[in-house]
């Protein structure tokens, strides 16, 4: 099945790159679902992921709440979900688009030869929970604006959905680690703003208490 999907993603790779200058050669994310042929939480969860990392203006925080409703289903048992239309319509330029099917293509391709079933426990229904919790938590990560700091998290959530859908725990756990690591990424680029800020905070505060001795 993800061998034909990243023909299919190929397929039209190619189809937008020889299409008509002239033509709208936009791509929506309600594209890239319907072009999967399936709308399982996973691929969803996973192409909000690939989005929120592309150099898109607002894709991480319009993604972040995308990702929020995809942990709340999540923790929630459910296999599908719809995309609210504004969510849906999030359009990528012509140079992106292409850009994505492909990466999406390599993806499948990648993932189709080095993933596998092992380490079943990890992708068991009684971990579903603690995996929504996850999700909810990279989406977090995500929302917040720091450089590059939708890197980590969104390879997390990847692999994450990969990891799912293979039943490859192998995969999970590095999803937990990459996103542990976007965690501390967060972190400490919030403890430096503050060791940045805070000599700031006590000048101004000086400043307040002349004025009111004064």
């Amino acid at each position: 099945m993800k061998a034909i999907l990243s023909q299919r993603l190929r397929q039209a790779a190619e189809q937008h790159r020889a299409a008509d200058p002239g033509a709208d050669l936009t791509l929506s994310l309600q594209d890239l679902l319907r072009l999967h042929g399936e709308s399982s939480l996973a691929v969803l969860l996973m192409l909000l992921a690939v989005v929120s990392v592309l150099p898109v203006a607002g894709a991480g925080t319009v993604m972040s709440v995308g990702i929020w409703v995809v942990a709340w289903s999540w923790v929630r048992a459910r296999e599908t979900l719809s995309l609210p239309p504004r969510l849906g319509q999030l359009a990528l330029n012509e140079r992106w688009s292409g850009r994505c099917l492909h990466g999406l293509a390599w993806m499948y391709e990648t993932s189709q030869r080095c993933l596998r079933p092992r380490w079943a426990w990890l992708s068991h229904e009684g971990t579903r929970a603690w995996w929504g919790v996850w999700i909810g938590l990279m989406g977090l990560v995500i929302f917040v604006p720091l450089p590059l700091g939708n890197v980590l998290p969104s390879l997390s959530l990847v692999l994450l959905s990969l990891g799912w859908m293979f039943r490859d725990g192998m995969a999970l756990l590095l999803s937990t680690a990459s996103g542990l690591a976007g965690v501390a990424y967060g972190l400490s680029m919030a403890h430096l703003a503050w060791v940045w800020i805070t000599p700031y905070l006590d000048l101004n505060t000086v400043s307040r208490w002349l004025q009111n001795g004064l």
